[in-house]
């Protein structure tokens, strides 16, 4: 039957050829043939393999792959330089060999939803021309530090999946706009979230976060999904504790990075000099309280943001955001909205 269909088809060279809901447990080689093939939609059938007469259609752009019997993710599609847009959702893919993540030079969209993914290859940062990526309702722990190297990434789905957080390095990911990671089991957000400045859709909903990082409110945020969180409460409390002792390498950082500020600073001159030192002192933080720089996070506390400052227009009220304050002098003094988080 599908030979047919193939045949039928060679007649008029389509750019589209629709071959799904056909029971085909195998791709004729005939495909080979019409090269004219921009689109091809083969959902919805038993397909475990794919011929590699497949790389003979030099202008396909988009591959339907999804509710087929597919275990491994096919090697031959690597060699489909042309490929911008792959489904492959509702197979029974449990691994990506890294090798097979080598070509897709052109590659914008990739859905490999309702797998059985555990893992991903860090090979994944090859895709440098991707825009979408879905993840969701797989069995993924974590997610590969090299996925922040896909820098044309502007929608990323893992939804229902089993990871505990997001890579440090997430901040590089400067074009996301749409973040879904709902339903998993993350404790909290890398405050390099914080650099996602085209961050518009947020969805954390169903997750174990508490707190959410210093710099949520300065993303340009439309929706804010966080329901189903065990969330901090605004519970205010304060510290007997008056100041603490700080190690010589502390009060040796906050005099060096006070004194940098100074245009003119012999030590800002200097520094120049000590990359390693350099490179340290980068880690450091700010007071929200007075401002002064710091090394290590002596003290972490929440203030509680109203959604409606970061005109978010999907729900009202505040969330918990995490502040570093740099002594208990600073959480002590008067005039401040900053609280100690307290642990049940």
């Amino acid at each position: 039957m599908a030979d047919n269909l193939l045949l039928r088809a060679l007649q008029g060279q389509p750019k589209r050829l629709n071959l799904c809901n056909r029971h085909l447990d195998k791709l004729p080689k005939s495909i080979r043939r019409i090269e004219s093939l921009c689109e091809l939609n083969l959902k919805n059938n038993n397909l475990k393999k794919l011929p590699d007469e497949l790389t003979y259609l030099l202008q396909l752009q988009m591959l339907h792959l999804g509710n087929n019997e597919f275990e491994d993710f096919p090697s031959i599609l690597q060699h489909i330089n042309s490929l911008q847009k792959l489904h492959m959702f509702g197979n029974k893919i449990t691994d990506i060999h890294p090798s097979c993540l080598n070509g897709f030079r052109d590659l914008r969209f990739l859905n490999l939803n309702n797998n059985k993914l555990k893992t991903l290859p860090s090979e994944i940062g090859n895709l440098q021309n991707i825009e979408f990526l879905s993840l969701d309702n797989n069995e993924i722990q974590t997610l590969p530090v090299e996925i922040c190297a896909l820098s044309t990434l502007k929608e990323l789905h893992a939804a229902g999946n089993q990871m505990t957080s997001l890579p440090l390095e997430f901040g590089y990911l400067t074009q996301l706009e749409k973040l879904f990671i709902q339903k998993n089991k993350i404790r909290e957000l890398p405050e390099g979230i914080g650099k996602c400045y085209h961050l518009q859709v947020l969805d954390v909903a169903g997750n174990d976060l508490r707190i959410f990082p210093t710099e949520i409110s300065s993303l340009p945020l439309k929706e804010l999904h966080c329901e189903e969180n065990p969330l901090l409460q605004h519970v205010p409390i304060h510290s007997l504790q008056e100041e603490e002792v700080l190690t010589l390498k502390e009060i040796v950082a906050r005099f060096v990075l006070k004194e940098m500020r100074g245009r003119w600073s012999y030590l800002r001159r200097s520094i120049r000099h000590y990359p390693q030192l350099q490179d340290m002192l980068a880690q450091s933080s700010k007071c929200a309280v007075c401002g002064e720089a710091f090394l290590n996070t002596w003290l972490e506390c929440v203030h509680f943001v109203d959604t409606k400052t970061m005109k978010i227009r999907n729900m009202n009220g505040k969330i918990p955001v995490r502040a570093l304050l740099c002594s208990y002098t600073c959480f002590n003094s008067e005039g401040h909205e900053y609280y100690g988080v307290a642990f049940p």
